[in-house]
């Protein structure tokens, strides 16, 4: 038997947020397993599709946005939307499958949003420094994966590296991490496009970097073993000749 659970929580200036529990704040501790683990979180049982859309809707009524010049209802935090499937066996409940969707918020220049309120610039300035770190960690397992072992990769420099840890590091042949981007075709984002190209470029393959299992057989043919990339960035190498970009 299979169960179908919903959690949903953001993190705002620094700290996580139960979106389905009156925003009740959370902690992001290690267990014994040196596994991340949200304490505190809810997850909620979902019996039907109307009923999963009903929360997601919910909890993303009650995240954090706010309105900008460029944007009326910018996202000011990160946001964790997690469906996880469980089995029970003998009333022993376990966790078979966890699909984790990432809102990563975009990074913003202050001179863009033209504002000098004082929380909008918190807000963007905490959502860079997390953008930065993610990017950092993920040019140390680059670096890892071309044989620099001893590379150190910053998970703790922010909260959003740190809840994100598992899925890098776990096993290569069960994990698979997609990074959807949002781009724009106009020149006044080219800079934007072109950070946000290179940056899904060093995600659309050889992460996460766990051990691989060749004897994995729980879901069929093991992930790892897929050839397909998500992100197919190889046909833009004249990118910077497309008419709407300059470099």
């Amino acid at each position: 038997k299979f169960s179908f659970y919903i959690s949903f929580y953001e993190l705002y200036l620094g700290l996580l947020y139960d979106l389905l529990n009156n925003r009740n704040k959370l902690m992001a501790l290690e267990d014994k397993n040196q596994k991340v683990q949200i304490y505190g979180l809810t997850e909620k049982l979902v019996e039907s599709p109307n009923e999963m859309k009903s929360i997601i809707d919910f909890a993303n009524r009650v995240r954090t946005t706010h309105n900008t010049v460029t944007n009326e209802t910018s996202s000011r935090s990160h946001a964790v939307c997690n469906f996880i499937i469980k089995t029970h066996n003998h009333n022993i409940e376990k966790e078979y499958a966890k699909l984790s969707l990432v809102d990563l918020a975009g990074s913003e220049r202050a001179t863009e949003t033209q504002s000098n309120d004082k929380n909008r610039l918190a807000e963007g300035a905490d959502i860079n420094k997390s953008l930065l770190a993610l990017k950092e960690c993920i040019r140390a397992l680059d670096a890892r994966k071309k044989g620099n072992t001893d590379n150190h990769v910053p998970f703790r420099n922010s909260k959003l590296t740190l809840v994100l840890r598992d899925s890098f590091l776990g096993n290569a042949d069960l994990c698979k991490i997609i990074m959807i981007s949002c781009i724009s075709p106009s020149n006044h984002s080219a800079n934007h496009t072109i950070n946000t190209l290179r940056y899904s470029m060093r995600l659309k393959e050889k992460i996460p970097i766990g051990n691989h299992n060749n004897n994995v057989n729980t879901f069929g043919k093991p992930i790892g073993t897929k050839k397909n990339n998500i992100i197919n960035l190889t046909k833009n190498k004249n990118l910077s000749k497309s008419p709407n970009i300059k470099r």
